[in-house]
């Protein structure tokens, strides 16, 4: 594979099983860019008897420690977690998170999530519509027994007023953990009864020391947030959260900074990772990307839509955040929704441009921590709508999370 040299080293089975694998997954033709040998996924959804993974358009994606997969998507009124032991060839049939019925809103950068715990456990939040525009309840449950059952769901925000809580992000560090973040509209409906003006969201969060049992008083990380771009949390080397998101700067720009965990009770102060001086009145839906190698390397990707100096970017940080090199862009023209894992040296940036016909994935990789990558390589493709793209890493290889109108949910290897 050619290699270019970028500025400055710079890019930018043992399981709990659920049920009998009853959702074959893709044919082999369907691992390669555009393959695929199944009806239209509109067509499986009419007929369908079950719940389908196919027909929900917000899937979110982990490999455990075993190398399991694990999705949570929502189909109208519940959420779902189903596994596949074989990387998404098959899936054990899909387990209903909560029994009763709710409007679940997933949508875009908002959607369930899943994270399993270095005990088995699998922990899932999601965010809970309360009948009026724009409001939400953060929801959490567990299960401790390999995904069968789940607990009943509890929200998760102690602030329980008819507002937003929602784009959550959940994530398992040290010791297992846990920490939920979320974008929390208290603040601005307090300021809005007190005549005040209050710009964006704020950032709340709570953690659990003990498997989700229970959770500490949740409080606020920052204030004036963009209100629906997605989160990114991920642990540091040392197993505290870090969180980066898109925050409303002065003077109405909306560019990306980053908050690292002194302890669990004790987030940092925040600090500026892109400078691109985007200036909006309005959300983007474009959430950044964060991965943390073993060395404790941050590897940040991002979309700007700044008209001079807009794109996708990609810069890494030694230092915990606290600076950031260089960012360098990538990808062609309209290119989006970029994301990124690491492993070992290994470095995977993937993102989503349209070609005039088609909905293209395409990755870059880097074997030396970023230092170089190769060129860009077509990961995927398909004719109609899709969802933004996601890279998964199962501890030896990288895989692709994608789920596309035509051809439904694919988990595909990358090279």
């Amino acid at each position: 594979m050619l290699k270019r040299k970028l500025q400055l080293g710079l890019l930018a089975a043992t399981f709990a099983a659920a049920g009998s694998a009853v959702q074959a997954g893709p044919s082999e033709g369907a691992g390669k860019p555009g393959g695929s040998s199944h009806p239209p996924v509109s067509e499986r959804c009419k007929e369908a008897k079950t719940p389908l993974i196919e027909c929900s358009h917000t899937v979110s994606a982990v490999f455990d420690g075993k190398g399991v997969a694990w999705a949570a998507w929502a189909d109208q009124a519940h959420v779902y977690v189903q596994q596949s032991a074989d990387k998404g060839r098959s899936w054990f049939a899909p387990v209903a998170v909560n029994k009763e019925d709710e409007t679940v809103l997933a949508h875009g950068e908002s959607r369930p999530k899943v994270a399993v715990g270095p005990e088995g456990n699998v922990y899932v939040t999601w965010a809970r519509g309360l009948g009026q525009r724009f409001t939400s309840h953060i929801l959490f449950s567990r299960s401790i027994d390999g995904g069968k059952t789940y607990s009943k769901p509890r929200i998760v925000n102690d602030d329980k007023q008819v507002i937003g809580h929602s784009f959550d992000s959940l994530m398992v560090g040290e010791g297992g953990k846990l920490l939920i973040a979320w974008l929390d509209g208290r603040d601005a409906a307090k300021a809005k009864q007190e005549g005040k003006t209050f710009n964006g969201s704020t950032l709340y969060y709570t953690w659990s020391d003990n498997g989700g049992r229970s959770f500490r008083k949740d409080r606020p990380i920052a204030a004036g947030t963009c209100q629906c771009c997605r989160l990114q949390t991920v642990a540091d080397k040392d197993g505290l959260p870090v969180v980066m998101w898109r925050h409303i700067l002065e003077g109405g720009i909306r560019d990306h900074v980053l908050v690292k965990f002194q302890d669990w009770d004790k987030p940092g102060d925040w600090v500026r990772t892109s400078f691109e001086d985007w200036k909006i009145d309005a959300c983007p839906h474009h959430g950044p990307g964060l991965a943390v190698d073993s060395w404790g390397r941050y590897h940040a990707v991002w979309f700007s839509g700044e008209p001079q100096r807009g794109g996708l970017f990609y810069a890494y940080s030694e230092d915990h955040g606290r600076t950031f090199s260089p960012p360098q862009r990538f990808g062609g023209q309209g290119a989006s929704h970029p994301h990124v894992a690491v492993s070992g040296d290994k470095v995977v940036v993937a993102w989503q441009e349209f070609d005039g016909q088609r909905n293209v994935v395409k990755t870059q990789t880097s074997t030396n921590r970023g230092a170089y990558f190769g060129e860009p390589e077509v990961a995927a493709q398909t004719e109609g709508a899709a969802d933004a793209p996601f890279v998964l890493n199962d501890g030896q290889a990288f895989y692709l999370s994608w789920q596309t109108q035509k051809d439904g949910y694919r988990l595909l290897p990358l090279p």
